[in-house]
């Protein structure tokens, strides 16, 4: 994810996936580009073409929010990629802040409390920080010191552990994205080693953006069987960097059993 024109990339990506039929204009079939050409777009949103290249070019990074609105709304983007738009065009907020990698002790406390629920830590690059026995004995990749971005698509025993595994895919893609800091140079490193992976490469290319959120996920445990777990994200007061995941059963189901039977 290179810091200096991500809001370029961005507008180039998702301009190439508006249909022009969708946009009401022709499309004759001898496009040179899919999706909308950059003259297409600036008149759709109302503004010069000379100027969107210099957006999409990196020239100019921080358009004004009328700009913005005007591209959300001919882009057709839905809330969380609006909400990424914005965020790419804002003011540097200044330095990087240290990821903090500790975790308090009443926040270990808390995920054991969780008898039979799992739940986990990890920060804004997906590494694991923490986790309760039953989050480690539902999947390897909820062990402290996993990556979860990684093992989803470096590890086959992931693709094999998710029944919907090119949904969760994408969806780990686009959370990466929107959570992590494109200015932290240990999100290039991690991007740079992942585009190796095709299916990676490809998601990461389409610039969707889509923060963590309550879902439901199912698991093919090759122990316990098939689980549909509902998975909470929890900010850490005092921490922001670090999210608490956590997973439940609907009481008295078939998920709750195999719960029950993971230690």
């Amino acid at each position: 994810m290179a810091a200096d024109n991500t809001l370029g990339a961005f507008l180039k990506a998702r301009r190439g996936r508006v249909p022009p039929s969708r946009a009401g204009l022709p499309d004759h079939g001898r496009r040179r580009v899919a999706g909308l050409r950059r003259d297409e777009l600036a008149r759709l949103a109302g503004i010069s073409e000379p100027y969107l290249t210099r957006l999409e070019q990196g020239v100019d990074q921080h358009p004004s929010p009328q700009v913005l609105r005007a591209l959300a709304r001919a882009l057709e983007l839905d809330d969380d990629a609006r909400a990424h738009l914005f965020a790419l065009a804002a003011p540097e907020p200044g330095p990087v802040r240290p990821t903090r990698t500790e975790v308090a002790p009443d926040v270990h406390r808390l995920l054991d409390a969780w008898a039979g629920t799992p739940a986990y830590v990890r920060d804004r690059l997906f590494d694991v920080l923490a986790a309760n026995k039953w989050a480690r004995a539902l999947a390897p990749l909820y062990e402290p010191g996993h990556n979860l971005v990684r093992d989803m698509f470096l590890d086959p025993a992931a693709r094999r552990l998710f029944p919907d595994w090119p949904e969760i895919a994408a969806q780990t893609a686009a959370a990466l994205r929107a959570e992590a800091d494109p200015r932290d140079p240990r999100v290039g490193r991690l991007v740079a080693e992942l585009e190796a992976d095709e299916d990676f490469g490809h998601l990461w290319a389409r610039h969707d953006a889509r923060p963590a959120r309550d879902e439901l996920k199912r698991f093919a445990h090759p122990v316990v069987g098939e689980l549909a777990l509902r998975r909470q994200a929890l900010t850490v007061g005092g921490a922001e960097q670090q999210v608490i995941i956590v997973y439940q059963a609907v009481p008295g189901s078939p998920s709750e059993a195999a719960l029950a039977r993971l230690l």
